[in-house]
């Protein structure tokens, strides 16, 4: 594979919005929480993605409160409002460091709710809310994840203002059904690993090939850094970081995170050099 040749993701034709997203959260802020939409347009091109898609996408997230128009050296542009550097910062730890297995010893929490029908709404932003924590849903209103979870858990309750129809508990498992079975019921592990494992193979040999040739064109350096971003950055959240001897033997998520990382370390100081030429000078 020559290095001109473009990402093996390029014509798989993500969204515009969440290849945009990640451009925000990998590329823009690092550029000073500022995009000039021209230099955007044209970085973001070789990714599929072409000027109405990225205008489109960049109003969605204008709607969505965050950016907001700002020109800055002759430039038309957008910057980062506080509500996105907050959403954005608030997922770094999870898509940068990858999910550490939880210890078995430490135990489990378990959240129970009965939210009534009037307030369904709620209810229904609980469950999301528990889900995208990394909690697996056990059976009807219960929801189990490692015991570390228990703040985050409190907090995703008071804020709907539901701790008078919910209790949290923590513990350990004792008896009865064996427990990696319940685990592999109450998420979806198998899903999971599979996913790993389409990004193992999609990236795999791409960093093989770069790390063999030592070179890398810019344009495809900063290709493959935010295609590699976009195809991470959802993993993490699905991975509830269940203890590590609960999990298949050949588990994929720590070869995933290693190549992820191992990208990000090749990848990401071309990458952002390549996409500071499309910035204004100050």
């Amino acid at each position: 594979m020559s290095t001109t040749e473009p990402a093996p993701t390029e014509a798989r034709g993500r969204g515009s919005r969440t290849v945009v997203v990640s451009f925000l959260g990998a590329v823009v802020r690092r550029m000073g929480n500022w995009m000039p939409i021209g230099g955007s347009i044209d970085l973001l091109g070789p990714l599929g993605l072409d000027g109405p898609s990225v205008r489109t996408a960049v109003f969605r997230l204008k709607k969505r409160g965050w950016l907001e128009s700002e020109s800055r050296g002759g430039s038309r542009g957008y910057a980062l409002t506080p509500e996105a550097l907050r959403s954005l910062a608030a997922g770094d730890e999870v898509i940068w460091h990858s999910r550490q297995s939880a210890a078995l010893e430490d135990g489990w929490c378990i959240v129970n709710f009965s939210v009534p029908e009037a307030e369904r709404s709620k209810r229904q932003q609980l469950r999301a809310h528990l889900s995208s924590l990394g909690f697996g849903n056990v059976g009807t209103a219960m929801w189990i994840a490692p015991a570390r979870m228990q703040a985050a858990a409190e907090r995703a309750i008071s804020e709907l203002g539901l701790a008078r129809y919910s209790a949290v508990f923590v513990g350990d498992h004792v008896a009865g059904q064996d427990l990696a079975s319940l685990l592999y019921e109450s998420w979806d592990l198998t899903g999971i690993d599979a996913r790993y494992r389409a990004f193992i193979d999609e990236f795999g040999p791409v960093a093989d090939e770069i790390d063999a040739s030592g070179v890398v064109d810019p344009q495809r350096a900063f290709t493959t850094y935010l295609t590699a971003v976009d195809g991470w950055r959802r993993l993490p959240y699905r991975d509830p970081g269940l203890p590590r001897e609960l999990l298949s033997p050949d588990w994929s998520g720590p070869d995933a995170a290693a190549l992820f990382e191992r990208l990000v370390a090749t990848l990401e100081g071309r990458a952002l050099a390549h996409a500071a030429r499309h910035w204004p000078v100050s």
